[in-house]
């Protein structure tokens, strides 16, 4: 039988002749697909605003644009860089005026939940509250692990209020070294109080401490146990220490333990020039105590600014900032160097090896690292 031969009963014009049929669909453009000549797959592509269309957009009071405004300087990329400093200069006149409060606690004291009741207490009262929570970053993927818009459910929904969770990125006492310039973005938006919080652990209450005008520290009941595991430094670093869920049958227990805090407190050098730091309580949960902390609050920032403590203390943490963020870039500098990078390795190794001393294998890096600059 000749192959080439089809069958009597075969219209190689009918379709309905074939076992499956094929019929034509709707045809769609390719670009609709994603899909072009030279690629499978294009990405949608994000209008990206320059520095100054983003300055305007935040103060405006844009929340789009101070979100990625915040993702830009958080960035570590050196384009984004660039443009962060240049948009920082733009926002730098309408920053500063913002009160700036940093809360720690010891574990388990309800720092987010505190948080919530009194930024919702603030906003009652018609003032934009935006809270920095520096949580720990997860070493696998760098996030923050923590996730306070979840932990603060009332609060993220309150249209006067901001909440920015900021991953520590592994830096010292797990605060974030961007912390201080998403702190002027969102005083030029409008906010007339920055709350930061700490992880409540290590040296990050030294460095919060030096980036705030009032400095928080919440804890529990039972003072006895409490006190002697606690930190004197960070005591003396506390313009005001709170005693949380003094409710119900607790609270009589908390009206003690702030009794003892109080007599400590009076022993202590006091944390700010001219003010006696306060022992008070509160019931988070219940909201109650929130007016009495704001008052204080309230007479501290009076205080400090009739004395000039006030604005001495933000002259000091500007420079402070300086000297830090020259440790930073030296740093960054120094162990990205080409020459340092192919050198540490072998240096690593010898020290470790006992083959040579860690002074001279600093040395020698150093010397690697100047002989280019």
């Amino acid at each position: 039988m000749d192959k080439e031969k089809k069958p009597e009963w075969f219209d190689g014009t009918n379709p309905d002749s074939f076992t499956s049929v094929v019929r034509k669909g709707v045809e769609l453009p390719q670009e609709s697909l994603g899909y072009t000549k030279n690629t499978r797959f294009q990405k949608k592509n994000k209008i990206e605003l320059d520095y100054n269309e983003m300055a305007a957009g935040i103060l405006a009071g844009s929340r789009s644009i101070l979100a990625r405004a915040i993702t830009l300087i958080e960035s570590n990329a050196e384009h984004h860089f660039r443009k962060a400093q240049e948009l920082l200069q733009q926002l730098l006149p309408y920053s500063g005026k913002a009160l700036r409060i940093g809360i720690t606690g010891v574990p388990g004291a309800g720092k987010s939940t505190f948080i919530e009741a009194f930024g919702t207490y603030l906003c009652d009262l018609g003032l934009k509250v935006a809270v920095l929570a520096i949580d720990p970053s997860s070493k696998i993927s760098g996030g923050s692990i923590l996730g306070d818009k979840t932990r603060m459910e009332q609060l993220s929904r309150n249209p006067r209020a901001y909440i920015r969770p900021s991953p520590s990125a592994g830096k010292l006492g797990g605060v974030h070294r961007k912390t201080r310039e998403t702190m002027l973005i969102c005083e030029a938006a409008g906010f007339d109080v920055i709350l930061i919080e700490t992880v409540g652990v290590g040296q990050s209450e030294v460095i919060v401490r030096d980036m705030v005008d009032f400095f928080m520290l919440l804890t529990l009941t039972g003072a006895g146990d409490e006190l002697q595991g606690m930190k004197k430094g960070i005591m003396e670093l506390a313009d005001a220490v709170v005693v949380n869920k003094a409710d119900g049958q607790n609270k009589k227990l908390a009206l003690k333990t702030k009794s003892e805090y109080s007599r400590i407190l009076h022993f202590l050098q006091p944390a700010t020039k001219g003010w006696s730091s306060k022992a008070l309580t509160c019931s988070a949960k219940y909201n109650d105590g929130m007016e009495e902390i704001w008052e204080s609050i309230k007479a501290f920032e009076q205080h400090t600014k009739e004395t000039g403590v006030f604005e001495e203390r933000r002259r000091v943490q500007t420079k402070e900032w300086i000297y830090s963020m020259i440790i930073d870039q030296l740093q960054y500098s120094f162990f990205y160097h080409q020459d340092v990078k192919q050198l540490l390795p072998k240096m690593e190794n010898e020290v470790i090896a006992g083959n040579r001393t860690v002074t001279s294998a600093v040395g020698e890096l150093f010397e690697a690292y100047m002989k280019n600059l």
